[in-house]
């Protein structure tokens, strides 16, 4: 079986980031990373393209790193104390300031601390999300929708096997599926991809086999267009990313190679016409910017990629577009956010910087064996965690996603100090984002309980902390 691939392109506006009211707001950040789409290719690049550079440039020259991220302000290391009872541990933390405190638990009351504050913020979420609505769904994406309280509820299932967190989630499923069912949005963040293929798996898990049928029939219809973008959050390999994860959950058989051949060819293809014409052997355009980070560009194509199976002269044309990377770095060791910005070393986030970058880095470490891929990844460590507590909590452009750079460098390295790292930014998160929020010092996300722009993304965080070898940054991480 071969992915459907039809030669017109007929775009229309997502349904990912639907306004509820004219008074919302959206930052710089959102526009860039969640544009709107409109009817036809020629007439995004018209519309979009010059709004996308204007914007990045604008956030450049208004906002210095300050006004970004807070100053680090804990300690390198600080070693866990002697254990003692629950209620001896609860007691400390009600006297004086809390974040050296929790550093110092030992990792069973902290994971504990941790899940019960996931919990209840997945309980809100539910209200906010689903409750509160009447069920109805206004965004049926993953990224900053409803399907993203459905990811939260399962992994909330996964973490404490409570049954109930498996069936809303295949209700809020159901939900997403039949609000979808028109959507020519086809990636696992932003469409239909992510919509068919949490469905199967949730229904994996439940044993419910009539369901995992219809969810996997209804992904191998959607359609790729031919004018598809090649980038993660809309494009080839963000539905890529999705048979990824089909394949992983049911079987690696569910999606083969052939099945996914073709995709990865035009993506390989593309990548390749456009890298003639500059220096680095594989190079990609989104409404005009060739982009580097996760969400649009080469970090989070390059870490799709790196799953897939690959030629050997594909291989070292990664290769070498990593290290092309590397090369064309910032002398902080941050990244820029497009292929012509390198004077603007203000982003570290997931969806542009070093976070989205050293995730690729630490795959390509484990893919490659080369020790300047794992050396690169920490160097970008190091810029999250100096520059990483960002005035935000979500996970594309927050703390939260920001954490999970540490945990991925902890399962290559195995060096506790990334661990410790990891957790620092969750007690951090733990311990003041309510407060800073509710203070107007920290931004809340335009979408306040989303998984990518929100507090989803913390809740999710905090249950990845419980059994940190086995955390996964949400929907890029395998």
């Amino acid at each position: 079986m071969e992915p459907m691939i039809i030669q017109t392109f007929e775009c229309h506006e997502a349904t990912r980031c639907k306004k509820n009211s004219s008074t919302d707001q959206t930052d710089s950040e959102m526009r860039i990373g969640n544009p709107m789409t409109t009817e036809t290719t020629s007439l995004l690049k018209q519309t979009w393209a010059p709004f996308f550079s204007t914007e990045l440039s604008r956030i450049f020259s208004s906002e210095t790193m300050a006004d970004r991220f807070f100053p680090n302000p804990m300690p390198e290391f600080v070693p866990e104390a002697t254990p003692s009872t629950p209620l001896e541990q609860e007691e400390a933390l009600t006297v004086g300031d809390s974040i050296p405190k929790l550093l110092a638990m030992p990792h069973a009351p902290l994971s504990e601390r941790l899940k019960r504050a996931a919990l209840d913020l997945k309980e809100t979420i539910v209200i906010e999300t689903w409750g509160l609505s009447g069920q109805r769904v206004g965004d049926s994406t993953l990224y900053c929708g409803l399907l993203g309280t459905a990811f939260l509820l399962l992994k909330s299932y996964q973490v404490t096997g409570n049954g109930n967190d498996l069936s809303l989630c295949s209700q809020i499923v159901k939900a997403c599926d039949a609000a979808s069912a028109n959507s020519r949005d086809v990636t696992f963040l932003c469409g239909r991809a992510g919509v068919c293929s949490l469905g199967a798996v949730a229904a994996k898990h439940a044993g419910d086999h009539n369901s995992l049928t219809y969810y996997l029939a209804q992904f191998q219809k959607i359609k790729l267009s031919k004018d598809l973008p090649n980038e993660l959050l809309y494009g080839r390999v963000g539905f890529l990313w999705a048979c990824l994860f089909l394949n992983k959950h049911l079987g690696q058989g569910t999606f083969p190679s052939n099945y996914t051949a073709m995709v990865v060819d035009e993506v390989i293809k593309n990548g390749r016409a456009l890298g003639k014409k500059g220096k680095c052997p594989l190079m990609f355009e989104w409404y005009g910017e060739k982009y580097w980070g996760a969400a649009h560009g080469l970090a989070g194509i390059m870490h799709v990629l790196m799953d897939m199976e690959l030629k050997q002269d594909e291989l070292e044309d990664i290769r070498g577009t990593l290290k092309y990377m590397i090369s064309n770095r910032f002398p902080s060791g941050n990244y820029p956010a497009t292929e012509d910005d390198r004077k603007s070393d203000v982003l570290v986030h997931w969806c542009h910087g070093a976070p989205g970058m050293a995730l690729t880095l630490v795959k390509a470490a484990k893919v490659f064996g080369d020790k300047e891929f794992l050396d690169a990844a920490t160097e970008a460590g190091e810029v999250v965690w100096n520059r990483g507590l960002l005035k935000r909590v979500g996970i594309c452009h927050g703390i939260s996603g920001n954490a999970y750079v540490f945990l991925s460098l902890y399962q290559l390295t195995g060096n506790v100090k990334y661990l410790y790292r990891a957790k620092a930014f969750a007690c951090f998160l733990l311990d003041r984002a309510h407060k800073l929020i509710s203070q107007g010092e920290m931004h809340g996300g335009d979408r306040p309980y989303s998984l990518f722009e929100g507090q989803g993304g913390m809740a999710y965080l905090f249950l990845d902390m419980v059994d940190p070898s086995l955390s996964k940054f949400p929907a890029y991480e395998l």
